[in-house]
């Protein structure tokens, strides 16, 4: 195979598994990031068992997106927010352009106001079902914009709290300040840690807590033995999946574009890691999720 050959088949979409017999739902996915229609999508998902997905928006446009792709799909619910990269862009300026907005100057705080004011609209609408992804991130923003993430996470909360919405947390190299911030302002009743990236002690905390962990596709990453031991002693009442796709694709096929389709590969992956049946998790999980985003 020449090496051309090889590099389409390394950017092809991952081959469909096994359907799922007990349907469930991706908890956390990126529809505006995919190839092809969301129908299709929905279409490939639905074929294997994945009969629900949670749209995640991680800026005003791609929120305004989630929530009205949920207003038009029956098996779509949407997560509405600023992503903690996202809020200090806005108010710092983002020159690089490195975001999907493009380059652009910093609003300052008043901007950054003006963004929770319509993260704020969006959660009160009834296809939207949270409050995410929010949070912090210490991987990939620096001393200079954790006041604006501190302050867009803290807003994110009371929003989620005062429409009676999930929170759904991102949490990057932050876990102290993220369970910190959580403590102090007072986690609302349904909160979710999207990809989960703690280890087994810290799942205990979020567990004492009623915290729900959600474990995507690099669960099945070799050098993640630390997130199989959190999913070991995580209660399974409060264990949910998610593909976080376009990203995170699952082993064998790390690397290759990731979509909710490829959902079984992951719940395979972590009732293998907990000893129990495909059936048996994927009951779980679909009873989780759905408790999880008052569905």
């Amino acid at each position: 195979m020449s090496a051309q050959n090889r590099s389409r088949q390394d950017q092809a979409p991952p081959p469909p598994p096994e359907p799922l017999r007990v349907p469930v739902a991706d908890s956390h996915t990126h529809l505006d990031m995919q190839d092809g229609t969301v129908e299709e999508g929905l279409a490939r998902a639905a074929a294997v068992g994945v009969t629900t997905v949670i749209q995640v928006g991680c800026d005003i446009k791609g929120s305004r997106w989630a929530a009205e792709t949920a207003a038009r799909h029956e098996n779509v619910h949407a997560a509405v927010a600023l992503h903690p990269n996202e809020a200090p862009r806005i108010v710092h300026g983002d020159p690089d352009g490195w975001s999907r907005q493009g380059a652009r100057p910093g609003g300052g705080d008043p901007a950054l106001d003006d963004a929770l004011t319509e993260i704020d609209r969006l959660a009160a609408l009834p296809e939207v079902r949270a409050v995410g992804e929010t949070g912090l991130d210490h991987f990939r923003t620096g001393p200079e914009g954790m006041a604006a993430q501190e302050r867009s996470f803290r807003a994110h909360i009371e929003i989620a709290k005062r429409h009676g919405k999930t929170l759904v947390i991102h949490d990057r190299e932050a876990h102290a300040d993220v369970l910190r911030i959580l403590a102090d302002e007072g986690a609302p009743e349904r909160t979710v840690f999207h990809c989960y990236s703690g280890d087994a002690e810290m799942a205990q905390v979020c567990a004492s807590a009623g915290y729900y962990m959600s474990f995507a596709g690099n669960v099945t990453f070799k050098n993640a033995q630390s997130l199989r031991d959190a999913l070991t002693v995580a209660p399974l009442d409060l264990v949910l999946v998610e593909t976080d796709a376009p990203f995170l694709t699952p082993a064998p096929f790390r690397g290759r574009p990731n979509a909710p389709y490829l959902i079984p590969v992951t719940l395979r992956a972590m009732a293998n890691v907990r000893g129990v049946g495909e059936d048996a998790m994927a009951e779980a999980i679909s009873r989780n999720t759905a408790r999880a985003f008052g569905y």
